[in-house]
């Protein structure tokens, strides 16, 4: 069940604006998120929005993990897009007036503001500074994008893995121990990640394990040879 947070998260003073498209915006319009926001809490497994509806405003992340996913033809899940902590969500299908092409799901307890579309087209349409973040932030998608077919057409599967599990690395960052990779996601995940097959994905896993490149800790991954790492994902600058 989906928990609706009574008393709304004040904008101004959010602890993940700083890492948001909201950073530079002045008090009067973060004062107009606040009233016209609603806050809630969703588990892991529910659904924040759903492929094929229509949108009514934007999600920003406030804390939590969540997976973007696209359906195959045959009910395959693609791992399309990760977000973290002060992503927003739903804004393509959003400012295109088109149905979302892809589902939000959660990867664990995950809070989120929802701003309705109102809100934020008035402040599309009064500051010309958010405005360029947002077209910053779609630039990026399209490059993300173009990075991901690229990878697809061209890196064999094993480079792909241990490219998915930097790019985890640098999305989540590492627990205490500065090792143990910061989500957890099942072997179905990570090869949706990959795109791949999971038994392909557990086979390259099992091959990292026996090359003591990582650790493998029920859904956890530890990363013991970063260096190794990086060199099987061929991403040499």
């Amino acid at each position: 069940m989906i928990r609706k947070n009574d008393t709304p998260l004040d904008c101004e003073h959010c602890k993940v604006r700083s890492k948001s498209i909201f950073c530079d915006l002045h008090h009067q319009d973060m004062e107009a998120f606040t009233n016209a926001k609603a806050c809630m809490t969703y588990k892991r497994g529910q659904t924040i929005f759903r492929e094929g509806g229509f949108p009514h405003g934007l999600y920003c992340i406030n804390s939590g993990k969540v997976k973007i996913y696209q359906l195959g033809d045959e009910g395959k899940e693609q791992i399309v897009r990760l977000a973290r902590e002060g992503d927003v969500l739903g804004y393509r299908a959003l400012l295109s007036a088109d149905r979302y092409n892809a589902t939000a799901e959660p990867l664990e307890d995950t809070d989120v503001c929802f701003i309705p579309k109102e809100t934020l087209f008035k402040l599309i349409e009064t500051n010309s500074s958010f405005t360029l973040q947002v077209m910053k932030l779609l630039s990026n998608d399209l490059k993300n994008a173009e990075h991901k077919i690229t990878q697809l057409a061209q890196k064999p599967v094993r480079e792909r893995v241990a490219e998915s599990l930097l790019f985890l690395k640098e999305t989540y960052g590492l627990e205490t121990d500065e090792q143990t990779i910061n989500v957890t996601l099942s072997r179905e995940e990570l090869a949706n990640i990959v795109g791949t097959a999971t038994e392909t994905a557990i086979r390259l896993l099992s091959e990292f394990k026996h090359d003591h490149i990582i650790e493998l800790i029920g859904k956890k991954i530890r990363i013991l040879d970063l260096h190794k790492l990086v060199q099987t994902a061929n991403v040499f600058d």
